[in-house]
Formats: C-alpha cells, structure tokens, sequence
C-alpha cells in the first residue's frame, strides 16, 4: 500500500510540474465555458434594422415603438429612400428593414387592411428567419390589440423580401465559413510543421551554413504551401459553383486576392506557431486547437457577433478569418467591389505584414 500511494503521489508530482498538462486539464475547459456559455447563442439580440416610414401617421409611429422597445431590435436611424436602403444592406450595417407605405394608416382605417413590407438580408438563412420571425410576431400582437373589441377587425399583413438568397439555401451561409475554416486550418497546419521539422531532423544547422539569407529560407518554406492553398481555393469555388449553384456575383479577381491576403496571414500564423515550438506535434496541436474553435466561433459563421457579449466582439476583431468572411459574403453573395470591402482587405494587410515581420524577427533571435 505504500509503495502505491508513493507512486500515486509520483504520478501528481508529474502533472502538477508539467504546465502544458496543467493548462489543457484546467484551461482548456474554461475556455469551452467561457465560449460556450456566452458566445454561442441562437437567440437573436439588438439586430441591427431601420425604418423607412413613408406614412408617417400614428399607426406606423406605434408600431415603430413596439419595435424599438423589444430587446430583439437595435434600430439604427430612419431611412427616407429606396436608395439609401439597399445602400445599407450592401455594406452590411443592417439586418433587416421595416417599410411603411404611403397611406399606411388611412388604408388600415377605411379598408381594415394594410400591408408592411419586411425585408431582411439573407446572405444568413438562419438570422434572417429568426428577425423576421420576431417582427412579425409583434406585428401579430398589434394586430390582436387593434381587433379586441372592434366591431370589424383589422389587419395588418407583413409582406416578406428575403435579399440575396431568397430561397434561405443553407449554401450561401455554408460555403463561405468553410472556405475561410479550411483555409485557415489548411495553411496554418502545413506551416506549422516547416521549420520545427528542420529542427528535429536536425538539418537546421545545414540551411544556416548555406549560402542563402534568413528571407529567403522562410520564402521558401511558405511558396509551397502558398500554391497548394491557391489551389485548394479554386477547387472550392470550382465545386461550389458548379454543384452548389453558388457562383461569384462580383469579380473574381477581387476575391482571389482578398483570399491570397487570408492565405498569407495564415501562413506567417503557422510559421510564426513553428519557430516556437518544440516538436512537430506540439506545433500541430497548436495550429489546430488554437485556429479551429476561434475560427468556428468568432467569425459569424455559426452565430451572429452581435449576440456575443463586448468582450467576446472585441476579441473577434484578432481573428482573421473573420474579416476574410465577410469579404467572401459581400464579393461572393452580394456581388459589391472593393469600395465595399476596403477596409476588411487592410485590415488582412496589416495583420499579415505584421504577423510576417514577428516571424522572421523570431527566427533570427532563435538563431542567435
């Protein structure tokens, strides 16, 4: 008995003295708490919407009240014009729009009936579906107000506009979270294991004795994983659009090179993840475990980033594919130019200049 509790208490003194055990068993778990408890929700929070109000009379003014004291809604401003709507749902700043008619409430008193149009920005089936859902809900209630106790009842009809995706197909939601995940993953894996390879080989010490420059080793290290992403890119848009029927709206060059900006970013990740690690394992594990969940979680590909708590959004800004994904949504789905996705591709270029510059000011003091 007391050899193994002598043994027993061993075994602890090995765990408790191995940090990268202690993190997985404790830190690990708090992550998945902290992400799954309040990052991911289906519950739709301050969704971003206007309000173009043609009429302008009290029935619309109530109505518009209803909406704006629900926790569901956020609305941004009052829109005048047609114009100034689709401008709006191009660069993504809403969600959904309410639109009044002239003549709304004289309609629903002398006829009983009035008709209000919803339109909602389906480029995300899932989101679209649940706005539309709650506004007409309160529409519904509305209704039921207006009609308790008269003699003629009335009704107010909403009339649904699904944009970019009429049908709420799950592809066009679908394909560009998996293009910006299995970039992702994809490069930073390859990467990962380029230059702890040489290291565990051994042939290290043969590429820095050699006449080629410290650039130049890393250059090549990222070429071919380069090419094989580029690749990997057109086999996706390739398949999506001849079996998914989900073609690029917008130009393809723009969206080639917003992707090559990803792909580079990934890459100087996994790269920078390689020249830190010990083994080819650990730097593995590490590219997996450490791109898959924020890319998964914190891109809104699976759930809207307006539903996650402050923290959480911030934190989403570090994560490239997320400014990759909504590149692909508004080029891909949208079919918009690059006055529309400016911002998202400097963005890419400043992370990716950045993260390049650690990695080879890494390198170096790794070689000294």
């Amino acid at each position: 008995m007391k050899q193994l509790i002598t043994f027993i208490r061993k075994e602890f003194l090995h765990v408790f003295r191995d940090k990268k055990t202690l993190l997985m068993l404790f830190g690990l778990p708090i992550a998945q708490i902290v992400l799954f408890g309040f990052a991911l929700s289906n519950e739709i929070k301050d969704s971003k919407i206007v309000i173009v109000d043609y009429s302008k009379d009290a029935v619309s003014t109530q109505i518009t009240t209803k909406i704006g004291a629900s926790k569901y809604f956020d609305i941004q401003q009052n829109l005048l014009s047609a114009t100034e709507l689709q401008a709006a749902f191009k660069k993504g700043v809403v969600k959904m729009a309410v639109v009044f008619p002239t003549n709304f409430g004289n309609d629903l008193l002398k006829t009983n009936k009035a008709t209000i149009q919803v339109i909602a920005d389906a480029s995300d089936p899932n989101l679209a579906t649940a706005v539309t859902n709650y506004v007409t809900q309160i529409i519904n209630d509305y209704n039921a107000h207006l009609t308790n106790g008269a003699v003629q009842p009335m009704q107010i009809v909403p009339e649904i506009q699904m944009l970019y995706n009429p049908e709420l197909r799950g592809a066009p939601n679908f394909v560009p979270g998996v293009m910006a995940l299995v970039l992702m993953l994809v490069c930073t894996m390859m990467t990962s294991a380029s230059i702890v390879k040489e290291k565990e080989l051994g042939t290290m010490e043969i590429l820095l004795v050699s006449p080629f420059k410290t650039i130049y080793i890393i250059i090549a290290k990222l070429a071919p994983n380069l090419l094989i992403s580029v690749l990997n890119l057109f086999i996706i848009l390739i398949l999506s659009s001849l079996f998914l029927d989900l073609p690029v709206k917008g130009s393809v060059l723009l969206l080639v090179f917003g992707s090559i900006l990803f792909i580079l970013t990934c890459l100087s990740i996994g790269l920078l993840l390689s020249i830190n690690a010990k083994t080819q394992q650990a730097a593995m594990m590490s590219s997996l475990m450490g791109m898959m969940l924020p890319t998964m979680l914190l891109t809104g590909f699976l759930f809207p980033i307006e539903n996650m708590p402050l923290p959480m959004q911030v934190l989403s800004n570090i994560i490239p594919s997320r400014w990759y994904f909504i590149i692909i949504k508004k080029v891909m789905l949208k079919g918009l130019g690059i006055t529309a996705v400016w911002k998202e591709l400097t963005i890419l270029t400043g992370m990716c200049v950045l993260l390049f510059t650690l990695s080879i000011r890494r390198f170096k003091i790794r070689l000294q």
